[in-house]
């Protein structure tokens, strides 16, 4: 799933992530986001072939409505749409499996090195398997509906893209292939990461007799309206010193920010960070949220970002910079605001902190737009436009805002030091719901979480994610959920110091290295294919 932040398309562009509810948000965060997909794609490409020239697309045609009875889908529609698929043949073997990735919430083609040297290629090179990406409707090329008008997202729901997948599995056809590869006449083992491995392990609950095997990494099988855990994670396996820099900075922030009639220390504060203009004091605490970069950190050089390790360089209680030293009087003035004792270390974290965020006053000056246009997420006018290229934002937000939630507040615990403000509330958070679609409710989280929420459990359906993935609160491996024990029948598998779905992904033989793929990650592919292997031989025993 990708990331809600109205926070940005910005994490929400690795090939692998869940992304934020309201991806679009500020001038800021677009451009934040433009600059993040043109450095990760020119990474990707020049690592090797470029996917897309070895895996054509193709098309299956599946209907747009399955639920023709039901009265959330009025008007139904008795139409098709063409459904995008990949696949590669090259190690299929007669009576080897189908092993499908689900695409998720974002372009198919952006997961096509899964199946060049990810998770896919491995477990068809293991099994004599053919290996298939399935894009999500609504995402990429697979469009059921001419624009994205609020009537027209009507069938972008959880249950309409499960059944377009088991369709798909009992339809499908593979151009080349000298075999029927439908189900259940072969076995299909589906695969899927963050909200596509919520995906996979509903499919194996709902449609047991078509998918003989799932794999749930990262699988955000709990939809959580306000979810402030997200930071939690974060703060747990974060570097110590960055993140109790992070700490100060927001509690020295909300302390001005969040007392009553005190409007000349919060101007003073935010004209320290260059950013006095900004009217509303929400908009200006969504930009110290330094700390979303965590969920972007990987194994592998060509999808990681460097963002919060940046970030976290430009923390700590060492001045970085000395020419912050004439802000020195006005930051002890703010550190008093906020009931602060005179200490130097703390005051060199403040400093450090507006040094790092003197980029977005940069990035502001040069777009000679005022900083409200520029900072603010409450614009409603951009909320507007529905045409398919507005496909980035408008998705998921839409998905976020009726079923999933996930709107990542800083209502953390009063026992807990937050590391994103408690400005950041669900108020401000979701006025893209109601801005974009007119959703002024909580999404209907039920229609997710009826599936088995945290207790989802079912034969062959594998739980794996990281330790510390900021999605692993909503999964079957948060602390709030039950202890599982690993078998074969079951498989579960928590990846030490790893972030999100980091199996999925893999790299070329001559690429790897003593410490690349790192040996968790190893271990975690080849226990998954082991068991991948196993469940191939109980279907030829029951086959």
């Amino acid at each position: 799933m990708r990331v809600q932040l109205v926070f940005s398309l910005f994490f929400a562009l690795q090939a692998a992530a869940i992304r934020p509810g309201n991806s679009l948000g500020s001038q800021y965060k677009r451009d934040l986001a433009a600059e993040d997909a043109t450095g990760s794609r020119l990474v990707k490409r020049a690592a090797g072939v470029d996917p897309a020239t070895l895996y054509p697309r193709h098309s299956l045609p599946v209907p747009v409505d399955f639920f023709p009875r039901k009265a959330r889908y009025e008007p139904h529609s008795q139409a098709k749409f063409e459904l995008s698929y990949w696949f590669d043949a090259t190690y299929y073997k007669p009576g080897g499996p189908v092993f499908l990735l689900l695409g998720g919430e974002t372009n198919g083609d952006g997961r096509l090195p899964f199946l060049q040297k990810g998770i896919v290629a491995q477990v068809i090179k293991a099994t004599g398997g053919l290996g298939v990406i399935l894009e999500h409707r609504y995402y990429g090329t697979s469009f059921p509906v001419p624009n994205l008008s609020v009537e027209n997202m009507r069938f972008l729901s959880t249950e309409q893209a499960l059944a377009e997948v088991a369709y798909f599995a009992k339809n499908v056809r593979f151009h080349g292939v000298d075999a029927d590869l439908r189900s259940p006449k072969t076995p299909w083992i589906v695969y899927g990461g963050s909200y596509a491995g919520a995906q996979a392990a509903f499919l194996r609950t709902e449609y047991p007799d078509i998918f003989w095997g799932a794999i749930s990494s990262s699988g955000v099988t709990k939809a959580i309206y306000d979810y402030w855990e997200y930071f939690e994670p974060i703060r747990q396996f974060g570097p110590p010193d960055c993140i109790k820099a992070t700490q100060i900075t927001i509690d020295v922030v909300d302390k001005i920010l969040l007392k009553p009639n005190n409007a000349k220390n919060a101007l003073a504060l935010k004209t320290a960070f260059g950013l006095g203009n900004i009217t509303d004091n929400r908009d200006f605490a969504n930009v110290l949220t330094g700390v979303y970069g965590w969920q972007s950190t990987n194994w592998d050089p060509a999808i990681n970002s460097d963002s919060f390790f940046n970030y976290c360089k430009a923390m700590g209680t060492t001045l970085i910079n000395s020419t912050q030293e004439a802000l020195r009087p006005t930051v002890k003035g703010l550190l008093a605001a906020a009931e602060y004792k005179s200490d130097t270390g703390v005051e060199n974290i403040i400093l450090n902190s507006i040094r790092y965020y003197s980029s977005v006053v940069t990035s502001w000056k040069a777009s000679g737009q005022t900083q409200d246009n520029y900072f603010t997420t409450l614009n409603a006018t951009v909320y507007k436009a529905d045409s398919i290229s507005q496909q980035e934002w408008r998705c998921w937000d839409y998905q976020v805002c009726t079923e999933w939630g996930y709107i990542q507040t800083g209502n953390t615990p009063k026992s807990i030091m937050p590391i994103v403000s408690r400005l950041l509330d669900v108020e401000y958070l979701t006025f893209f719901c109601r801005a974009a679609f007119g959703i002024d409710h909580p999404p209907d989280v039920e229609q997710v979480n009826k599936y088995g929420a945290f207790d989802i459990e079912y034969p062959r359906l594998a739980i794996i994610g990281g330790n510390a993935d900021p999605w692993k609160p909503a999964t079957p491996l948060a602390d709030a959920a039950r202890k599982r024990k690993s078998s074969t029948e079951k498989p579960v598998l928590e990846i030490a110091h790893a972030v999100h779905h980091w199996e999925e992904n893999g790299v070329f033989p001559n690429e790897t290295t003593a410490l690349l793929p790192p040996n968790q990650v190893v271990y975690a592919q080849q226990f998954l294919k082991e068991f991948v292997v196993e469940w191939l031989k109980e279907w030829k025993g029951k086959h």
